[in-house]
């Protein structure tokens, strides 16, 4: 541009010299006093030559189509006529060319010579002369309309991805930093954001704040319309039992999402393998290529069942037939339930392990007490519905049952150890040996307590001594006693407190309609309440001490009833007795007359009054 500079002042200097002369000559000669009347004194002053104005005109015509005007804040277009490793020569028809760093070009790693690109002119000469532009100024000037304009046409526009920010990425969109939700990335999710940094990708601009200068974009928008075509045909030829290929877009606890190219389709988890697991991951993984079969969907096919396990033969159908209802099998305990356990003896065939085929112990136990999942177990086969595709197992079948000698090892009347397993209202529950139990009623557990309930007697865990009192053989019960591993202590208790013998104690308690005593550790009698009357009148306290006669004794019912006034009551009646005799014999003797006897029977009833 420089040299077209100086041969455009060449030819206007030229043309100066060889016309100048002559029209100068000829006006001096011919009008020197018009001539000197309109001579330029000033342009001579400054030392201008004088040009006509047609040259002039021609000159500027001839600035004007070869160079730019370099205003500030001005757009031009320039044309890339040179690429190095750092920079972008552009010419944009100025005196020199100018320079733009190729970082403002990342945006459009395709840029080569001949591309034309709008630019700013940001230095029109800087310390070396040299012009310097700017792209990404240009294009922020420029950017807002286009952003607008491709909004509202629905154009697709190029950005590059800056960086990663919070819920997404920073795209630089005709320079200016757009906002790429994390969402709008892909039709299926992001799980590696970093992976797009520093990529240029096509983008709609599908929302702009002119409040804020925000402006959001979405590359999803870009494949949907795609994807939506493909998804009306692929469901269009849906049909069940239809065999597909898909990727695995999504994993969850229930189930795993399939994307069939465009639809997405669910395998539930019981649907993935014949048999049972804990989670999807242990059959599949994310972006995985498998095959699915369609077993259901809904009337607009939105809602898409698919299955994987329905691609393989079902393990009940490779059942060997020569396994059959009393065989043994191992497997491994796969779920527990507290009714029993599940066993997988071969891939996909399960047999349930009821907690009653557990052991052959009777009381009441959970599944957890016998096995844990993991559990490799040996088991017999009790029943076999190959159509209904089920199995019962049993465990207490590999060992004898207890019962089968129960007659020789427990006769009535013998006695044993044993534990205490569980409690009922009306008694306990003891273990003699896994798979025997037997129960001590309430009543059998004690000679001398009052027990209202057997916990009040023992604890869950406690080794107990027994005897047996029944045997049952066909209804595999034992009934039990614990008191008969002693002596009955009313035994000997029926001679010592007999009717009408005496005994010292205290007043344990007053209770309603009487008051207790305790005789012993077993004996506890009863006063009534009018039995509680001393001889003075007044009646016995608690803790008070005082001489009981027995009035009563059960052994059956263990009930004793004693009596404190039947004492000194038993006293004045043998006192009126005696007396009675004395007067009879002194009447034999002297006669005495009528009148005597009264005042002697008087003097008794007054003594017995307390009067005297």
């Amino acid at each position: 541009m420089a040299e077209k500079a100086k041969q455009a002042e060449v030819e206007a200097t030229e043309a100066k010299t060889t016309e100048t002369p002559e029209i100068q000559v000829s006006e001096a000669q011919k009008n020197p006093e018009q001539f000197l009347k309109d001579f330029n004194w000033h342009n001579y002053q400054e030392g201008i030559d004088e040009v006509e104005d047609s040259q002039l005109q021609e000159f500027e015509k001839l600035v004007a189509d070869n160079f730019v005007d370099t205003l500030d804040d001005e757009v031009v277009e320039g044309e890339v006529i040179h690429i190095t490793d750092r920079d972008a020569i552009i010419d944009i028809n100025a005196k020199s060319e100018g320079v733009i760093s190729l970082n403002e070009f990342r945006y459009n790693p395709d840029l080569k010579v001949g591309d034309k690109v709008e630019v700013l002119i940001d230095v029109r000469e800087d310390a070396t002369g040299q012009l310097v532009l700017s792209h990404r100024k240009a294009r922020v000037i420029k950017a807002w309309d286009r952003v607008n304009a491709a909004h509202d046409n629905g154009e697709i526009v190029k950005g590059f991805v800056k960086c990663r920010t919070k819920g997404g990425m920073i795209v630089d969109v005709f320079g200016i930093e757009a906002f790429l939700p994390g969402s709008q990335i892909d039709v299926k999710p992001i799980r590696d954001y970093d992976a797009y940094v520093n990529k240029t990708m096509e983008f709609k601009v599908v929302k702009i704040n002119h409040e804020f200068k925000n402006v959001v974009v979405s590359h999803k928008a870009l494949i949907e319309a795609d994807i939506e075509e493909q998804k009306k045909e692929i469901i269009s030829q849906l049909e069940k039992g239809q065999v597909l290929e898909g990727v695995v877009k999504n994993i969850t606890s229930y189930g795993v999402f399939i994307d069939l190219g465009g639809v997405d389709g669910l395998v539930h988890i019981t649907d993935l393998s014949w048999s049972r697991i804990n989670h999807p991951n242990e059959i599949v993984e994310l972006d995985q290529k498998l095959n699915v079969v369609i077993l259901d969907f809904d009337e607009d096919k939105s809602r898409i069942q698919l299955g994987l396990k329905q691609l393989s033969k079902h393990p009940w159908d490779a059942l060997g037939e020569d396994v059959k209802v009393g065989d043994k099998v191992k497997g491994k305990v796969v779920v527990i339930a507290d009714y029993g356990a599940f066993i997988e003896v071969a891939e996909g065939v399960e047999g349930l392990i009821h907690v009653s085929e557990m052991s052959w112990s009777t009381h009441l136990r959970s599944a957890q007490d016998f096995v844990s999942v993991g559990d490799e177990v040996e088991a017999q086969i009790l029943t076999l519905d190959r159509e209904e595709r089920k199995m019962s197992l049993g465990i207490k079948q590999l060992t004898p049952d207890p019962w089968t000698d129960i007659t020789t090892k427990y006769p009535v009347g013998s006695t044993h150890k044993g534990i205490v397993r569980n409690f009922t209202n009306f008694g306990v529950f003891v273990e003699l040996e896994e798979g025997i139990d037997g129960l001590i009623y309430i009543s059998d557990l004690s000679w001398t307590k009052k027990i209202k309930h057997p916990s009040e007697f023992c604890n869950v865990g406690d080794e107990l001594e027994v005897v047996v009192l029944e045997l049952d053989v066909e209804g595999r019960k034992l009934s039990l006693g614990h008191k008969q591993t002693t002596e009955n202590p009313w035994d000997k208790y029926e001679a010592e407190f007999a009717v009408g013998t005496s005994h010292t104690a205290e007043i344990s308690d007053i209770v309603d309609k009487g008051a207790t005593i305790e005789f012993n550790e077993d004996i506890v009698a009863f006063v009534p309440a009018r039995h509680l009357e001393k001889e003075d009148g007044k009646k016995l306290k608690k803790g008070e001490e005082a001489e009981f006669k027995i009035i009563e004794f059960n052994k059956e019912f263990k009930r004793v009833v004693a009596s404190h006034t039947a004492i000194f009551r038993e006293e004045e009646a043998k006192i009126v007795k005696a007396a009675a005799k004395k007067a009879a014999n002194a009447a034999a003797e002297a006669k005495p007359t009528l009148g005597d006897a009264n005042e002697t029977l008087q003097a008794l009833k007054d003594k017995m009054d307390g009067k005297k």
